[in-house]
């Protein structure tokens, strides 16, 4: 049971970059940007008010208030994209009840809830002022639990809190949990929420841009001039399925789940790694039984700050100096979608599989000495995509990447 394949039969995406696929992929194509500004932030003491600017969805018409009512704003997102994950896959509410589906989704925090929660308590000591469903709203596991109340999902349910590696590992462990034959059908994505109180502690270790003149110039990764990420959100879901019940149920294959790879540096709990990132790279590749040759298109992690874009451009040289990859990094346009950001770079990745093109590393005007020998996508390149690797690495030291190719 151990070698079966896993395959993309839906996907969904809520982002600052659009609100459905074909928005998405007609954005990474003509290279928008969605970054903006969020004057709030300065006024509640931020550095920065740079933001991905993610549209809050309008829930009323489709969820009852008492679903609603546990909706954190990341879990609405989430909600927003695995409705369009189920319907591109055809898996409706009869099929759902019918099957057994798991849920993987990655998020590490959820800020608003929690802060909302002492807000009240401060002006009066009273808990039961709080309702029911602040608590749903302020775990980590909040995505987890509502998108398997709302959907009927009776399978694996667990949250995945990795950093930034998050999206990408829950999308990972759902490929690794079909593959062994303990899952059918697993619901994959990540969830960042991007209100004001969410990213305060990120602004605290100047590690956001400053380059607030021109919010679409701010993202700049692997660029020289680079000054820091550029923090962004939103929710991105992948239905993961074994290749042989996708088959028989005639759904519309998009891409497969081929690699998985992962580890962990072992270092700072801040410092980035080319040798953790290589490992996990080239552990991905090996499950795929691919080599670096065969890999036509990178979507690498750089988020825009200093020390990450350098560590990944050596590990990015390493394997693929000489050999025909192209890169780039979509966050030039995306801002860093954080635990989001592993699962949306894989429906990018796909898009751009499906459409047939790399998207530009937005941004990039001169390099560094670092970033010079990369092969990057500087703007929009035209190219059939057989096999790409998504990169995502995060505080702690944690690593992921993932192979698909084409189906």
């Amino acid at each position: 049971m151990n070698n079966r394949r896993v395959v993309i039969t839906g996907m969904g995406i809520w982002s600052c970059i659009g609100t459905s696929l074909d928005e998405v992929a007609e954005s990474l194509r003509t290279g928008r940007c969605g970054i903006g500004h969020d004057p709030s932030r300065i006024t509640y003491g931020y550095q920065s008010d740079l933001s991905g600017v993610v549209p809050y969805p309008e829930l009323k018409p489709l969820l009852h208030r008492r679903l609603r009512s546990g909706l954190s704003e990341e879990a609405a997102y989430a909600f927003m994209a695995s409705q369009q994950a189920f319907e591109q896959a055809g898996m409706d509410e009869e099929y759902r009840d019918s099957h057994e589906i798991g849920v993987l989704f990655g998020n590490d925090s959820s800020a608003k809830a929690i802060i909302e929660t002492d807000r009240t308590l401060q002006q009066r000591p009273d808990t039961a002022l709080l309702g029911s469903g602040l608590i749903f709203q302020s775990m980590n596991s909040t995505v987890n639990m509502n998108m398997s109340s709302i959907f009927h999902l009776r399978g694996i349910n667990l949250t995945v809190s990795a950093a930034c590696a998050s999206g990408s590992h829950a999308v990972g462990l759902g490929y690794l949990l079909i593959k062994q034959g303990l899952q059918d059908c697993v619901l994959c994505g990540g969830a960042q929420e991007v209100n004001t109180y969410a990213m305060s502690s990120f602004d605290a270790l100047g590690a956001f841009s400053k380059r607030m003149d021109d919010p679409s110039k701010a993202s700049r990764p692997f660029d020289r001039d680079r000054d820091g990420l550029v923090p962004s959100g939103g929710a991105a879901a992948l239905v993961l399925e074994d290749y042989d019940s996708a088959v028989q149920r005639g759904a519309t294959i998009l891409a497969e789940v081929a690699g998985y790879g992962f580890s962990s540096n072992g270092g700072g709990i801040s410092q980035p790694s080319d040798d953790g990132s290589v490992t996990a790279m080239m552990r991905a590749i090996e499950a795929a039984g691919l080599t670096p040759a065969d890999i036509d298109y990178v979507n690498a992690h750089a988020t825009g700050t200093p020390q990450g874009d350098r560590f990944e451009a050596l590990a990015l040289n390493r394997i693929f100096n000489g050999q025909p990859a192209l890169i780039s990094s979509t966050k030039g346009m995306t801002g860093h979608e954080c635990w989001m950001a592993g699962a949306s770079e894989l429906v990018y990745c796909t898009l751009m599989m499906q459409h047939g093109f790399v998207a530009p590393n937005f941004n990039f005007e001169n390099p560094d000495e670092d970033t010079a020998l990369l092969n990057l996508a500087k703007t929009t390149v035209e190219k059939p995509l057989r096999n790409v690797l998504s990169n995502s690495f995060g505080f702690g030291g944690t690593n992921s990447a993932v192979v698909l190719k084409r189906s």
